[in-house]
């Protein structure tokens, strides 16, 4: 399971802008903000934008400055392969050494949409215990036997929510590597990507 919340693309109009600047055709500039604050690349904009893009990852500088921020909720088994991709991107999370106890533990809190009735079974007995471990701690704080059996026990199907910003370059990389992947995680976050801003034209580049 993947869940994308809370898009926001940014600085599009400066990216642009800083794309005129070798050739100095600012002039040419013919974007504009809509009504509900979006930015609408005009035709001679959104020309250069694409033949820039396509001409290679020298040419397309301007999509690093093209910024966006997500929160995602994924298993932890999903970030430890999203961690490949740290250059220019940063994460925040939610914290499982200072929070894993304020709240019962249920199958909700981990991502179990294909196991079969076995899996199921064996995850539901594993919440169980770490949930009388949860609770022998909230009772004790003093009850580092309890925090330690929940922290090591803790499996890699637990879902946890980070607050990624990353730029248009990174999710060309993350798109062409990822959307063929055999972890149906990938292909969510892959078409969360081509639903961007203009993704067809400036992240589909090798279309």
């Amino acid at each position: 399971m993947l869940k994308v919340e809370r898009t926001s693309v940014m600085n599009m109009e400066n990216a642009i802008r800083g794309a005129r600047n070798p050739m100095n055709s600012w002039a040419r500039m013919d974007s504009a903000y809509d009504s509900n604050g979006s930015y609408v690349l005009g035709p001679n904009d959104l020309d250069l934008a694409k033949r820039l893009a396509h001409a290679g990852s020298d040419h397309r500088k301007f999509l690093r400055q093209i910024f966006v921020s997500v929160d995602i909720t994924a298993p932890l088994y999903w970030w430890k392969e999203f961690d490949t991709y740290k250059v220019g991107t940063v994460a925040n999370s939610t914290s499982t050494m200072h929070k894993i106890h304020v709240k019962p533990f249920e199958r909700g809190d981990f991502s179990h949409d294909r196991l079969d009735e076995g899996g199921l079974a064996a995850l539901d007995a594993l919440i169980a215990y770490l949930e009388s471990e949860r609770l022998k701690f909230v009772e004790d704080k003093t009850n580092k036997q309890a925090w330690h059996n929940m922290i090591q026990l803790l499996p890699s199907s637990f879902d946890q929510m980070r607050t990624v910003t990353m730029n248009y370059e990174n999710l060309i990389n993350i798109y062409y590597a990822r959307r063929t992947h055999k972890l149906p995680e990938w292909h969510t976050l892959c078409d969360w990507i081509m639903s961007l801003p203009y993704a067809k034209d400036l992240i589909a580049v090798k279309e």
